[in-house]
């Protein structure tokens, strides 16, 4: 239902310094760092994109694994819940919290040159995360049951009960992630991105290692009963593969920061100041997985296969927000958490991040409503996972789509709130932003429920439902129904409030008179006609087979984008087209050499 929010209740626009952060007078400060509070983020970007890529990569292989192994039907929807549910911890104390408390202070020690207070600073924040994430995985285990009832009341018993198996085993596994994000945190503000954006890969792999290795030893069982041992084999993957994923960025922690001392105090002044700013964040993204909990609430009282549906509809959708988004803001927040008394710096950097963000996601959208039927059916159509449920997806992944460009954006406007000082704001609006997208997505996810997906094709399946869900004999009659739609559509409603709310926002805190914008009114003429060229080209190339049909569409019409994308005035579209260009030119040229030497 949305990635994060903000209000538009003022607060005091002036930036905090670092001495009214931390309370120490300016000549007691040590301020022997690098000054380099004006460098471009532009690396960075690339490293975490470069990092990010290779983890969303072997995320989309795991979803491959999962459509293949598990399915979309009764066994998908626990293990897909199951993987929900624990992300409460994630959520709460996760990066999101961590970019609006710890890493902007943190960031401002080690640019001081104020190494020792840095390390003792990260070593109690560890400390206490470390404590608040075993009692709160300690709870899920003893209170798996009782959460699962709450908010799936409507399952069967028996995925049920193997929700609450596979529950208990993932809690584990995300307070280990909990602990990865602390380790990100300090990596990215000393600007070592890769490694950290990258580590996820270790935990995609051990959850496909272990689906493949249950199915080796249990190919030959009933399919359901197979698909129930395979999930509960992924889920140890879950536990093992988060668990590396935070020991394999402790080496070079424990090298950027040697003064690292492990403690549990949090009477220390900076220590304060972390928390003072972690109290907030903690709501507002109490009030996000507030809104994961909803959304699988709701689509809990959907027809069968509605929650695995959604899952793998969101894996794709959060692709390029990933890509794109999240690796332009992650670079960027230590940089602005630098450059927050220099409002004309914040500004330029804002817009320049916007840009290049708004330039590859608005073509994400447009292929992703357009091309997504070949998308989805080139990762994810083979084993459980067959054509009906693909166009499912592919409706959802499109209603989500037209959202996509204000949720992205979104990412990099929060940053700039969160440089700015102000944490309390997105917890303001994240409350109105879940309770809009909720009241949307009621109104019409059980009309969507109403209509199937029966060879290829869309139908009306018995009376229109208005308000009223369906009965249990047809939630549970194997029909592939839309009405996870609703939902999406919700969240789009909802990301698009968010997203004005934050341009005013960000205005008034940076003291200007018109909001920072992005590119897509600039590139609409890009867009529309990369839109028209992917629908003929879904129609025409229908015919050939969806590993080949999907590339050749998504190459062409993002040539196509780029090319008519290079007259905006967008840096990020020059850059895209020059790249294009030489990418050209290096074919030419092999394409010659190979036909001299011939």
């Amino acid at each position: 239902m949305g990635v994060s929010a903000l209000t538009a209740r003022a607060y005091p626009t002036a930036p905090i310094a670092p001495v009214a952060c931390f309370g120490i007078p300016a000549d007691q400060q040590r301020l022997d760092g690098p000054d380099d509070s004006t460098r471009s983020s532009g690396k960075g970007a690339i490293l975490v994109g470069a990092g990010i890529f290779l983890s969303r990569v072997s995320g989309i292989g795991r979803e491959v694994a999962v459509a293949a192994f598990i399915g979309a039907g009764r066994v998908g929807d626990a293990y897909r819940a199951a993987l929900t549910i624990p992300r409460l911890l994630q959520n709460l104390l996760g990066e999101g919290v961590l970019s609006a408390s710890f890493i902007p202070i943190y960031s401002q020690l080690v640019e001081q040159g104020r190494r020792k207070d840095a390390g003792r600073l990260a070593g109690a924040v560890f400390g206490l995360l470390a404590v608040i994430t075993g009692l709160v995985v300690l709870a899920g285990w003893v209170l798996a049951k009782p959460l699962v009832s709450l908010l799936l009341w409507r399952l069967s018993d028996d995925t049920a009960d193997l929700t609450v198996e596979l529950v208990r085993v993932m809690f584990a596994g995300i307070g280990f992630i909990v602990l990865a994000a602390w380790a990100l945190g300090v990596l990215n503000a000393h600007r070592r991105f890769f490694l950290s954006y990258a580590a996820p890969v270790i935990w995609n792999v051990a959850q496909v290692a272990f689906m493949v290795g249950a199915w080796l030893v249990w190919h030959n069982v009933d399919p359901a009963t197979r698909a129930s041992d395979i999930a509960r084999m992924a889920a140890w993957g879950v536990v093992l593969g988060g668990a590396l994923q935070f020991l394999v960025q402790v080496p070079l922690v424990l090298r950027l920061v040697p003064t690292l001392r492990l403690s549990l105090n949090w009477r220390r002044p900076d220590v304060g100041v972390v928390l003072n700013r972690f109290g907030p964040a903690l709501i507002g993204r109490g009030v996000v997985q507030v809104s994961a909990y909803v959304d699988l609430i709701l689509a809990g009282l959907l027809a069968g296969g509605a929650i695995a549906a959604l899952g793998f509809a969101q894996v794709i959708y959060f692709l390029p927000i990933s890509l794109f988004a999240m690796s332009v803001a992650a670079s960027d927040l230590p940089e602005m958490a630098r450059e927050q008394d220099d409002p004309e710096a914040l500004v330029r950097r804002l817009q320049t991040g916007l840009d290049r963000i708004g330039f590859y996601v608005l073509f994400s959208a447009v292929a992703f409503i357009t091309l997504g039927g070949l998308i989805v059916g080139a990762l994810l159509e083979r084993g459980q996972f067959n054509g009906d449920q693909t166009v499912q997806v592919w409706w959802i992944l499109a209603a989500y789509s037209l959202g996509l460009v204000a949720s992205a954006s979104s990412r990099l406007l929060q940053n700039a709130c969160f440089a700015a000082g102000d944490a309390k704001g997105p917890a303001r609006v994240a409350v109105v932003r879940v309770a809009l997208a909720a009241a949307v997505g009621v109104v019409l996810m059980f009309s969507f429920d109403s209509y199937a997906v029966i060879n290829g094709s869309v139908e009306r399946l018995g009376d229109f439902k208005v308000l009223s869900p369906l009965s249990d004999a047809e939630r549970a009659d194997g029909a592939v129904r839309l009405g996870a739609v609703g939902l999406a559509l919700g969240s789009t409603v909802a990301a698009w409030l968010e997203y004005g709310i934050l341009r005013h926002r960000v205005r008034y805190l940076l003291r200007r008179r018109r909001p920072v914008r992005g590119p897509t009114g600039r590139l609409a003429v890009a867009a529309l006609s990369a839109a028209v060229l992917g629908g003929v080209l879904a129609w025409g190339l229908e015919p050939l087979p969806l590993l080949v049909a999907a590339p050749v569409a998504l190459l062409v019409t993002g040539g196509i984008y780029v090319v008519l994308g290079r007259g905006s005035g967008v840096a990020a579209a020059e850059e895209a087209a020059n790249l294009m260009e030489r990418a050209l030119a290096q074919v030419t040229k092999a394409a010659r050499s190979k036909n001299r030497g011939e």
